[in-house]
C-alpha cells in the first residue's frame, strides 16, 4: 500500500490588522529563541511584553504605510491552496507569531492523523534557530508525541536549484521590466540579520545566506554584487554589513541599485516598508536609480519549486533542529563585539 504523506507549510505570520500588531509582536519579542536573555522565563516574558506594546504604538504608522496588514498569512494560504492541485495528501499552514490562530491550527493537524509521514515545510530558505527552530520548539511544547514522531523537517534549502532558479527569474524580470543594464547594476541582496552571539555560538543562518548570495549572484555576472542584513533590533552588535550604513555609505560608479531580499520569500513589512521607504530614499538622494526587487512571492515556478524541494530534500526530525543553551559568546568574543559595536556609535 503507498504510503499517505501530509505536508505542514509553516512561516513567521504576520498581523492581518492593525488591531493584531500588538498580539503579534508579544508573541515574537517574548519568544527566548528570539531574544535571548539571561533573565528568568518570568520575568523575559513581562519586560518584552512591554517593549512589544510600546513598539506597537511606532509601527502602526509602517503598517498602514502598506495597506494596513502584512501580506505573510494571506500568501502562505494561497500557496497551501495551490500546492494542493499538484501534491496529493492534505496540506496544513502554520503561523509562529499569530496566536489567535493557533487553536485552529491544533484542530486542523487532526486531519494530518492518519498519514504515515508528515513533512514539513518552512518558508525560511535559510536555517535559523530564531524562526525555523523556535518553530520546532513550539511543535515540541504543544503537540502529542505521536503526532510529533511522523514529523520529517525539511531544514533549509539555500542553494537547491528548485528556490534558486525562481529567484534568479524573479530578479532577471525586475531588472527587464526597468530596464536595467546588468553591466550598470549593483545586486544589493539584503537579508533578516541577527545578533552576532548567535552566530558566534553555532546559528548555521549566516553560512546559508553567503551561500544562497554566491550562488545568485553567479548567475548575474555583469553586475556588482553586495550582501548586507537589515531590520537591527536593540544595542548589541549584529551581523555586518548593515543594509542601512552601506546604503549611506556606497559611493559606485554603478547607475542602477537593486534591493534583492535574500531571505524573505514573501514581501512583508521589512520590503515593503523597510526598504522602500527607509532604504530606497537613501540611495535615490546620492543620486542612484534604485529600485526594490518583490520577493518571489505567488510566483507559479516558486510553488512549483516548492513541491520539488518538499520531494526531494533530505530530511529531519523535529527535536534535531532546536537550540539547547544559551545563544551566548565566550568573554573573548564578547569583547570583540562589545568593541565593534562602540566603534560603530563613535
Amino acid at each position: 500500500m503507498k504510503k499517505k504523506n501530509g505536508l505542514l507549510l509553516v512561516n513567521f505570520g504576520g498581523p492581518r490588522s492593525i488591531e493584531e500588531i500588538k498580539p503579534f509582536l508579544v508573541a515574537l519579542l517574548t519568544d527566548k529563541d528570539v531574544i535571548c536573555s539571561s533573565l528568568p522565563l518570568v520575568l523575559h516574558k513581562l519586560l518584552f511584553a512591554w517593549i512589544a506594546k510600546r513598539r506597537a504604538k511606532k509601527v502602526v504608522h509602517d503598517y498602514e504605510a502598506i495597506g494596513g496588514k502584512s501580506p505573510i498569512f494571506d500568501d502562505t494560504e494561497a500557496i497551501a491552496s495551490a500546492l494542493r492541485e499538484k501534491l496529493d495528501g492534505p496540506i496544513v499552514t502554520f503561523h509562529r507569531y499569530l496566536p489567535m490562530t493557533h487553536a485552529r491550527f491544533l484542530k486542523d493537524i487532526q486531519a494530518l492523523n492518519d498519514c504515515d509521514s508528515i513533512r514539513v515545510f518552512p518558508l525560511f530558505p535559510q536555517f535559523s534557530y530564531t524562526t525555523t527552530g523556535s518553530i520546532a520548539r513550539w511543535f515540541s511544547e504543544n503537540l502529542c508525541a505521536k503526532t510529533m514522531a511522523k514529523f520529517r523537517w525539511i531544514k533549509s534549502y539555500p542553494d537547491h536549484p528548485a528556490f534558486a532558479k525562481p529567484f534568479q527569474a524573479t530578479i532577471q524580470k525586475c531588472l527587464d521590466e526597468h530596464q536595467l543594464r546588468e553591466e550598470e547594476t549593483l545586486l544589493l541582496f539584503s537579508a533578516h540579520g541577527l545578533p552576532k552571539r548567535y552566530i558566534c555560538s553555532g546559528d548555521p543562518y549566516q553560512e546559508e545566506c553567503e551561500r544562497s548570495f554566491e550562488l545568485l549572484a553567479s548567475s548575474f555576472p555583469k553586475a556588482a554584487h553586495q550582501l548586507c542584513y537589515q531590520s537591527l533590533f536593540g544595542k548589541e552588535e549584529w551581523i555586518r554589513p548593515y543594509t542601512s550604513e552601506f546604503c549611506r555609505d556606497l559611493n559606485v560608479a554603478m547607475k542602477n541599485v537593486v534591493i534583492v531580499p535574500l531571505s524573505f520569500t514573501s514581501d512583508h513589512i521589512e520590503t515593503l516598508y523597510e526598504i522602500e521607504q527607509q532604504y530606497l530614499p537613501i540611495l535615490k538622494e546620492k543620486g542612484y536609480n534604485a529600485v526594490r526587487c518583490p520577493a518571489m512571492n505567488l510566483r507559479e515556478d516558486w510553488i512549483d519549486g516548492i513541491a520539488k524541494i518538499v520531494s526531494s530534500s533530505h530530511l529531519l526530525r523535529n527535536a534535531m533542529l532546536i537550540r539547547h543553551g544559551n545563544a551566548d559568546c565566550c568573554a573573548c568574543c564578547r569583547e570583540t563585539c562589545c568593541a565593534k559595536a562602540e566603534n560603530s556609535r563613535n
